[in-house]
């Protein structure tokens, strides 16, 4: 029998079981809610039935599927951003007389950019992964760019610290002395063009992260490259600071306080821009590697200003704590993008902000435009 009908809507004849309308039914108690459609509890606008919004998925899945690489991929960018800056450090030395910290930039950036290799080969499971991204080149494709980029400046790094290499040997015997001799007048060729090629090494990392759908490292697609460029400086200014004796270690200094500063300036303006995306740089692992990151940039780079000239112990624990500092930055930027894409939130919020704000850009662009229209009839 179909149940009952008045004037509120359809109530059902069991007691305790009437139908309210807007109620969230199932297993309520059945009392109607003032301020209704139907209620009578006062004049008062309507006040809405429908719940909070919770976001959730189909199935309690994600709606953007994590990546699926592990710590081998934050290695890779730290690591390309120590080669990278290195070999700007060595070949500015080179050009100034500093053989110190040529050496140690020369030798730091051909063995970070391998290590880098192994991290990258790593996570792609074999080389021939490699290999095969080099049979097409896709200006679009920030992998394709990297791949480019990486095989032009490996080549570079690693004759660049092989020259530097034989031109401290002592006696060799006459076959040797003419590949030596060419070899060694490679060098700075090679490490200048390093040096010209490193600042690419150091920024496509970030493109390569924020061309994902992953919400944290989309959303910091304006400040990341800043911050890894930044960051890639302090890191070599620390090496150049621990490898490099204190006469020859000044430009290593002012290149680690001037990276520090722009990596903590673009990280703070990065946190502001990308809105609740950045509460995952806040929370859980990420948080804690981001903090440590803050710290030991701050702490090497004052140690750098302030003692880095005078202590040879100081210069060392500086650099290492500048090192430090942006291997956490690169970590934590990671563990934080891996963290938002598993809660829909940071996928679903930052959509309807943008949404919001074109159907505002729209209503000002309609409201300007029947403004120019209307103004010849006003006139008249």
């Amino acid at each position: 029998m179909s149940p009952a009908v008045d004037r509120s809507g359809p109530v059902d004849r069991r007691p305790g079981h009437e139908a309210v309308p807007g109620s969230q039914g199932g297993r309520g108690d059945g009392r109607r809610r003032r301020g209704g459609r139907g209620g009578r509890g006062g004049r008062g606008g309507e006040r809405s039935m429908v719940p909070e919004a919770t976001f959730t998925s189909y199935y309690g899945r994600p709606v953007v599927k994590p990546s699926p690489w592990e710590n081998d991929i934050p290695a890779y960018l730290f690591l390309g951003g120590l080669a990278a800056g290195s070999s700007l450090l060595a070949a500015g030395a080179d050009l100034t007389g500093r053989p110190g910290l040529r050496t140690t930039g020369r030798l730091g950036a051909i063995t970070a950019i391998s290590l880098s290799f192994v991290a990258l080969v790593h996570d792609l499971g074999k080389p021939s992964r490699f290999v095969n991204m080099l049979r097409v080149a896709k200006p679009t494709s920030p992998m394709s760019v990297g791949t480019w980029i990486l095989s032009a400046y490996g080549p570079l790094a690693g004759l660049a610290a092989a020259a530097d290499i034989v031109g401290r040997a002592g006696s060799l015997p006459a076959p040797l002395r003419l590949p030596v001799r060419v070899l060694a007048a490679c060098g700075r060729p090679a490490g200048v063009g390093a040096g010209l090629v490193a600042p690419t090494v150091a920024a496509y990392t970030a493109v390569l992260l924020t061309d994902t759908a992953t919400p944290s490292w989309h959303e910091a697609y304006r400040e990341l490259p800043f911050v890894f460029v930044g960051s890639a400086a302090a890191a070599s200014g620390g090496l150049g600071m621990v490898g490099a004796p204190l006469h020859e270690a000044g430009p290593a200094r002012r290149l680690a306080v001037g990276g520090a500063l722009l990596e903590l300036a673009a990280e703070h303006q990065m946190e502001r821009s990308m809105g609740i995306t950045a509460e995952p740089l806040h929370q859980g692992r990420a948080g804690t590697l981001m903090k440590a990151s803050k710290f030991l940039t701050i702490t090497g780079a004052a140690g750098a200003a302030l003692l880095g000239r005078r202590s040879r112990v100081a210069a060392a624990l500086s650099g290492a704590a500048l090192m430090a500092g942006s291997a956490c930055t690169r970590f934590a930027v990671f563990e934080a993008g891996q963290a938002s894409a598993k809660d829909p939130r940071y996928t679903v919020v930052p959509q309807r902000e943008r949404l919001a704000r074109r159907q505002a850009e729209q209503a000002g662009a309609e409201g300007a435009a029947g403004d120019v229209t209307s103004s010849p009839a006003d006139a008249t």
